[in-house]
């Protein structure tokens, strides 16, 4: 009988560990695999060589600055300003319905119509610069110059505000009433309800969403791309530009090693927000 549960069992996780063994392990192995090779087709065994001239690569480094420094200024602002918005929108008023319909609304807009507004308004020749003009200072092109970053920036948060603001929500109801209630006939208010009880319930949610927001912070290619081309200003030059030129160079022994050294370093990240999370809970 046990057996036959057992056999039942691994029926039905079979279709689970064939996906993944065949569209993740096996990949992801060839990948280690062909990390280390060198010559055409990769036949050549050549160990760290690769990692060592990433590590070296100018290129390389200025990408992985640039998304470190987006990483951890865009980040933590989607998560504080979708956690301030959900705090706002947590109780019934009117007009709240409409508000969170507006906050959401971006999930809707495919990024090239943004990023043809932007280009609209803030390329050399935009409506910014003409708005300037007539008022007598000179223009610059924002999405070439410094500021692209903060823009990129802005692109981000508009994104992505609303769909934490969605994930917080969600949290918010899910906390019972009965841990509210019993808060404030003790005497305490809204403040330490937020602090002691609010906060600590939802360390889940806030994992969850700062997990979601570093996968789309690394992925922030596209829009950088729409912004720059593959000729970027050097303040948006992201790590899978690197990749992306790497890959149009035929280079794929290379790219295999910076795909491994970025799967590491969110891992790592990764890792170390799990660890906070149980730190606080306990």
């Amino acid at each position: 009988m046990k057996r036959k549960r057992a056999v039942q069992g691994f029926l039905f996780v079979l279709p689970f560990l064939a996906g993944f063994t065949l569209f993740f392990l096996i990949p992801f192995l060839w990948s280690v695999a062909y990390s280390l090779t060198g010559g055409v087709g990769g036949i050549e065994f050549v160990g760290l060589k690769h990692y060592q001239s990433l590590l070296h690569s100018k290129a390389f480094l200025l990408a992985s600055k640039n998304t470190l420094k987006f990483l951890a200024i865009s980040v933590p602002l989607a998560m504080l300003l979708g956690f301030g918005i959900s705090l706002i929108l947590y109780e019934r008023f009117w007009g709240s319905s409409i508000l969170r319909a507006i906050f959401l609304f971006p999930l809707t807009v495919p990024i090239a119509a943004l990023i043809a507004v932007l280009q609209f308004c803030f390329a050399k020749e935009g409506a910014m610069n003409r708005l300037f003009a007539l008022m007598g200072v000179e223009g610059r092109d924002w999405l070439k110059s410094g500021t692209a970053f903060g823009i990129l920036i802005l692109i981000f948060l508009w994104k992505n505000c609303g769909y934490n603001m969605l994930l917080f929500l969600t949290g918010l109801y899910g906390i019972a009433d009965e841990f509210i209630c019993a808060a404030r006939l003790e005497g305490a208010h809204a403040g330490q309800v937020l602090w002691y009880i609010r906060l600590p319930l939802l360390g889940p949610t806030f994992f969850f969403a700062a997990v979601v927001s570093i996968v789309n912070a690394f992925k922030i290619f596209r829009e950088a791309y729409l912004i720059g081309g593959e000729s970027p200003d050097t303040s948006i030059y992201m790590l899978q530009h690197f990749m992306n030129n790497n890959f149009q160079n035929l280079n794929y022994q290379r790219l295999s090693a910076a795909a491994l050294l970025i799967f590491l370093f969110i891992c790592l990240l990764v890792g170390g927000l799990y660890w906070l999370k149980n730190k606080g809970g306990q």
